[in-house]
């Protein structure tokens, strides 16, 4: 991809995602890198037109700190440094960095010079969100501080001259006011791009890409349902068409309806869509399971032993296609396309495929970009704005052992959840709903008779990352609607509770 390119250097910090997440979000393509591989000579080679630091838990002073060369700073390319990344910068360029006497974590009052490119257009007074322990002290030779606290001097500091910018708050986190603004400041006032990333040229672009790359030859797709396979298909199908193979394996353990709503979805593409039913076959290995990794173990097994079944009927196959995308290459360090995803639906496929190369259409891109990608390319919207679901399915959503009635009983209560939830129109405000079949049983009176049936919990959750999340607000009258419809519909459930944990100290899932 011929993108103008700013490089995100990676030192440890838990946002350095949510920043490229930012700098994408204002049109510009981005890449992060850890701080081992962004020495001077790699990152001239790459040719960014700019360059931001990330946070990072570390003190600069400490041995055994993230480093940077000093030769950086003089490249010529624009700088952003953030919270750690601003604190470095200092500590290299001659400043000094010191333990400040008091601490600042969370919202702060910030103000800002107006006359510092980072904030030109925005309010000389704002809340950002703090997390340091250290403070930039003393300035380096031709810096000047651009922002302060109550406690803290350097909230920001610049040498306009070098284009050198730095920031002790967390600008891409939604806490921080205008923090999407100042970000965007560095990358068109500072840094001077023109905002060429957009979905559209990239699905342009890869399109022709791949028809290249392909040629003649036959592309494999394992089709989980999800949103990743099902825009990664959506992208092939329009590059090479009937070149393509879905494998469609449909453990029976998905969401009501959405075996059926995958294959009218892909039903009108010039594609081979091969759909296997295989929920007798997932059953019988599930039997008498109760522990949620055996569970896991198992599923993703026969996942691929159903595929390579399916897979042998087809014969030569060129390219093995996937659906990692951006946040799977960041947090595994693989930078070789040839590594395969640790995923359920495809490890081990090598083991039996025989192919040539494997395409990850989606590789470059985080979730929002694969969803933007899916609209621009027609995909059904119940695809492309599908709920985040597990690879094992409503396996991990049953708690204790799976069976056929079970599951039947959480997917039409699951049913009526995510349909009202639609229906009151927060399904694009709650990132994340569902049901759990618990294996808890108690006593109820339903038609003035005792009845001793199974909890049902549902979960709801809001989050930027997934990486922590807060259980969602839903308001009392919907909880009440739900509850009683899943109570007067569904059979086998006499009691409903929500879950009003939030992630940490829990996971989003169960199980």
């Amino acid at each position: 991809m011929k993108n103008e390119l700013v490089l995100v250097i990676d030192f440890g910090g838990q946002y350095n995602q949510l920043i490229a997440r930012r700098v994408r979000e204002c049109h510009v393509y981005c890449e992060v890198i850890p701080y081992t591989q962004a020495t001077a000579a790699e990152i001239q080679k790459r040719h960014p037109i700019g360059i931001i630091f990330t946070g990072g838990p570390n003190s600069v002073y400490e041995e055994g700190a993230p480093k940077i060369e000093r030769e950086v700073f003089s490249l010529g390319i624009p700088v952003l440094g953030i919270c750690y990344g601003a604190q470095l910068m200092a500590h290299v360029l001659g400043g000094t960095v010191k333990t400040a006497e008091t601490r600042e974590y969370g919202k702060t009052n910030t103000f800002f010079t107006p006359d510092c490119k980072l904030f030109s257009g925005l309010p000389q007074e704002a809340i950002t969100w703090m997390s340091h322990t250290d403070y930039i002290a003393a300035l380096p030779e031709g810096f000047r501080s651009t922002a302060h606290t109550a406690d803290c001097p350097v909230a920001a500091m610049d040498c306009a001259e070098k284009n050198l910018y730095a920031m002790q708050y967390h600008p891409e986190v939604l806490h921080t006011e205008n923090g999407t603004a100042m970000l965007k400041n560095f990358l068109y006032e500072v840094c001077g791009v023109s905002g060429d990333w957009t979905m559209g040229n990239y699905a342009q672009r890869a399109i022709e890409e791949i028809r290249t790359r392909v040629g003649d030859g036959k592309v494999l797709l394992a089709l989980s349902g999800g949103v990743d396979s099902s825009v990664a298909a959506a992208l092939l199908a329009k590059a090479v068409g009937s070149q393509l193979t879905c494998i469609f394996v449909d453990h029976g353990l998905m969401r009501k309806n959405e075996g059926d709503e995958v294959e009218a979805a892909f039903s009108k593409w010039d594609i081979n869509f091969v759909r296997v039913n295989a929920q007798e076959r997932f059953l019988s290995r599930l039997a008498g399971v109760n522990e949620p990794e055996k569970k896991r173990k198992i599923i993703g097994e026969e996942f691929i032993r159903v595929f390579e079944d399916e897979a042998k009927k087809i014969g030569r196959v060129d390219f093995l296609a996937q659906g990692t995308i951006y946040p799977d290459v960041i947090e595994s360090g693989a930078g070789d396309a040839a590594v395969i995803k640790s995923h359920h639906n495809v490890g081990g496929l090598p083991d039996y495929v025989d192919f040539k190369e494997i395409i990850e259409p989606l590789r470059l891109l985080f979730k929002d970009e694969v969803r933007a990608l899916g609209t621009e390319l027609g995909l059904a919207d119940y695809l492309v704005w599908r709920q985040p679901f597990p690879g094992p399915g409503l396996a991990i959503r049953i708690l204790g052992e799976i069976t056929a009635e079970k599951v039947a009983i959480l997917q039409d209560a699951d049913y009526i959840f995510r349909e009202e939830v639609a229906n009151a129109h927060l399904d694009r405000d709650i990132h994340q709903y569902f049901a759990v079949l618990t294996n808890m049983r108690s006593v109820g009176v339903m038609g003035d008779e005792r009845t001793y049936d199974y909890t049902l919990a549902l979960r709801g959750v809001t989050t930027t990352d997934f990486m922590t999340a807060d259980f969602a607000r839903i308001p009392y009258d919907l909880l009440q609607k739900v509850s009683s419809r899943i109570i007067n519909e569904v059979g086998s459930i006499n009691r409903i509770v929500y879950d009003i944990t939030s992630k940490p100290p829990a996971t989003i899932e169960w199980e």
